[in-house]
């Protein structure tokens, strides 16, 4: 079949095809060199890509059940527990080195951000992976579905948007989407692909007129997060629930955490395709095998 394009991210931006030196290991060894210090978005072919947020242990309950009031934009993969620092989801994995970039947040203010969060890591931190949309853009890529934002070697564009969340403990607020041109006529089909999707955001929240959703027209050219991405003639802007969603979360508790850089994710072992229960399963596999080694 056709090869997936995906970004190389460095000095010199350019297009080729998925091979192994571009596998999720590979991607993931790239960021701890702090070789790859940018969106990932066209990486990684069919794995799961995952959003980030760590906390403290005292958030955690409320978090994971405001993920459970709002999966589409917080579809939940899994929860590192006290300070554990390997995914069972990548072997081999940091999650304070293997994300090109992390967002910091003290007292629901973003005050920086950096490409390795080592220094600041602790035993009372829950690290929360949440399934992403770049996810299934190598299949919609591959079956003739241009994205103009890998086709330009861009980040998607987001947006806040004046969706209610449902609260839960401190975490609420609106939330974020991402948005993709799409041509209308490929409307319905990118709807029936996304939707087999779950874990990663599932089917558009929202088509068509930007402004229902809190999106005016100089802000739909202006994305809170991501860059800017032109919409051609015959295409209509198509949103996804996105899981920066949870950093606006943050804003609303005012808490201290740790998030993913809008764009910046963690590329995981586990295919596209995964289920709930093929993520639990390699969960188990990965604490036997600790309990054995």
């Amino acid at each position: 079949g056709k090869g997936f394009p995906f970004l190389v991210h460095s000095s010199k931006k350019c297009l080729t095809t998925m091979s192994d030196l571009d596998s999720p290991a590979h991607i993931r060894l790239r960021c701890r060199a702090e070789d790859l210090t940018t969106s990932t978005t066209g990486m990684a072919g069919n794995f799961l890509q995952a959003n980030l947020l760590c906390i403290d242990d005292k958030y955690a309950f409320d978090f994971l059940l405001f993920c459970n009031r709002n999966p589409k934009p917080c579809p939940v993969l899994e929860v590192l527990e006290h300070g554990r620092r390997e995914s069972c989801l990548a072997a081999g994995s940091n999650i304070c080195t293997d994300l090109p970039s992390y967002n910091i947040f003290k007292s629901g203010k973003l005050v920086d951000s950096r490409n390795n969060i080592d220094e600041i890591w602790n035993s009372n931190l829950n690290a929360f992976l949440m399934g992403c949309s770049f996810s299934w853009e190598y299949e919609l890529v591959n079956m003739g579905i241009r994205l103009r934002h890998i086709d330009n070697g861009q980040n998607v564009a987001m947006y806040d948007s004046n969706i209610d969340l449902v609260p839960a403990g401190p975490f609420g607020g609106k939330m974020v989407v991402s948005m993709r041109p799409i041509l209308a006529s490929q409307v319905p089909v990118v709807e029936r692909v996304t939707d087999e999707y779950p874990l990663a955001h599932g089917r558009p929240i929202h088509v068509g007129n930007p402004e229902a959703i809190g999106i005016s027209p100089k802000k739909l050219q202006n994305p809170d997060y991501g860059d800017s991405v032109e919409i051609a003639d015959g295409e209509v802007p198509v949103f996804w629930a996105c899981g920066v969603t949870p950093q606006n979360a943050v804003k609303h508790a005012g808490i201290d955490a740790i998030s993913h850089t809008p764009g910046c994710m963690f590329v995981t072992d586990a295919q596209t395709s995964s289920s709930q229960q093929d993520l639990l399963r390699m969960q188990c596999n990965h604490a036997s095998k600790n309990l054995m080694g």
